[in-house]
């Protein structure tokens, strides 16, 4: 996401970042740049326009004549109102209330409703420690209401079960009592969707809305859709008390327009990303964090919470436990580790949180990316074809060694000595993690893997 936006912004900020004096003949240069990235990327004019006039109304004044650095200023003047127009801090879901907290989800056909009403229910259950019970009002596509039912069995949360015989009103409500018995903690109702905005489809919500008096009542929107997913936004927020917005299909957007545009269109908040196909691919929204990654200074922060969250504690202070007792890193080790980093969402995860890697054109890197995912299943596959003996003592492999690894990876020779090279330098970083410590070391230590890695990126952090 924001790929394209992130690379023009970029290079246009590091233009002005080392200048020891603002102009307003050079912010005007600058902020014309700013203003084409964002209306490449997609964002709504009158958006544009507002953020653009802002930035030139702090630029201008003290705020950047007085700073010692006045390009770095004008930077941070960039971020600050980028989190301004996403929303500046992270809204989180109101479910302090009696339960069950009842969770209405609202949004067009196709938008990834229902596959989010079932990573909303995983993200509660397993991030708050919330009991979920997924139910579909969705009385027109019986594959809807059997699709719910199967992610909830996916993730471990109850279903209530409904049929196309039933009204809306009906099955929610009787979803809700149901709830009450059982001491669940949230209801998430499903709701219907269109190929386009109707007065039936807006009727038959406000009626269901009416009815179950949500705490939450989130519309999903296609990232994808652009500006039209902001305009689609304010058309359910005019007919809808929306308290919330849940972005979906980010990580296929590479302008991320709506993410800019949405927030100031309808003055909601944007609450959740989806960053993925899987049940665990749902981020919530951080806009500090979202401004960071639009301005290639990366989202380590989100890349440690990840980690802590995806990572095998059980084997990681195993692992640790070995170093620290002067016991090497195998290379059944370094299987684990490339099978940890997979869980974390691949190169593909990790990428869009790292640093702008020395004003590498991360657009450009896609291909890179491909390359390093099908490098680390060639890693893997390596490995798996080694003897325990093998991959416990690498130095054991000679050269009819590595044939018969070869042969029964698919591989050629050459790979097996760049593995067992790579290896070597993991070992090295590994020992460096345990004297020092930390997670955030360590994720550190996985940038240097990582295709053009190693580095921090030319834009100034705060």
């Amino acid at each position: 996401m924001f790929e394209n936006l992130t690379d023009r912004l970029s290079q246009t900020l590091r233009h002005v970042t080392g200048k020891a004096r603002l102009t307003e003949d050079n912010i005007k240069d600058t902020l014309r740049e700013v203003r084409m990235a964002l209306l490449e990327a997609d964002v709504a004019l009158p958006v544009v326009k507002d953020f653009v006039n802002k930035i030139k109304e702090r630029a201008v004044g003290t705020e950047v004549s007085r700073s010692l650095s006045p390009g770095q200023a004008f930077v941070k003047i960039v971020q600050a109102e980028l989190e301004a127009l996403m929303g500046a801090v992270n809204e989180d879901l109101t479910l302090n209330v009696t339960p069950p907290a009842v969770v209405l989800m609202a949004g067009l056909q196709g938008a990834g409703k229902t596959t989010t009403a079932g990573k909303l229910a995983r993200f509660l259950k397993e991030r708050r420690k919330k009991t979920v019970m997924l139910v579909s009002v969705d009385v027109y596509r019986p594959a809807a209401i059997k699709q719910l039912e199967t992610l909830a069995g996916e993730v471990g949360v109850s279903f209530f079960a409904s049929d196309i015989s039933q009204k809306p009103v009906a099955i929610a409500e009787a979803a809700i009592r149901e709830a009450k018995l059982k001491f669940i903690d949230v209801v998430i109702v499903d709701t219907a969707g269109r190929l386009a905005i109707d007065a039936e489809m807006m009727a038959e919500i406000q009626v269901l809305h009416a009815a179950i008096n949500p705490v939450e009542t989130l519309f999903v929107v296609d990232a994808m859709t652009g500006q039209d997913a902001a305009t689609t936004a304010k058309a359910f927020g005019d007919a809808l008390a929306l308290t919330g917005v849940i972005l979906t299909k980010v990580d296929g957007d590479a302008r991320g327009g709506a993410a800019l545009s949405v927030r100031a269109v309808t003055g909601k908040p944007i609450k959740f990303i989806g960053m993925g196909e899987k049940s665990d691919a749902l981020e919530p929204f951080h806009p500090d964090r979202m401004a960071s990654r639009i301005l290639g200074m990366g989202d380590v922060l989100s890349l440690i919470e990840q980690a802590e969250q995806n990572m095998d504690r059980e084997k990681t202070e195993k692992l640790t436990k070995k170093l620290k007792k002067g016991k090497g890193f195998d290379l059944e080790d370094f299987r684990d580790q490339l099978q940890q980093m997979k869980n974390m969402g691949g190169l593909g995860g990790l990428m869009d949180k790292m640093p702008n890697m020395g004003g590498v054109n991360m657009a450009q890197m896609g291909g890179a990316q491909g390359a390093a995912e099908k490098q680390f299943n060639q890693m893997e596959s390596i490995i798996n074809s080694m003897t325990p003996g093998e991959r416990r003592d690498p130095e054991i492999i000679s050269g009819s060694r590595k044939r018969r690894i070869a042969m029964g990876s698919g591989t050629q020779v050459q790979d097996i000595g760049r593995l067992i090279k790579q290896h070597k330098q993991m070992q090295k970083m590994m020992k460096k993690v345990t004297a020092k410590g930390g997670m955030a070391k360590m994720m550190r230590g996985v940038g240097g893997m990582l295709p053009g890695g190693g580095g921090g990126g030319g834009m100034p952090r705060r």
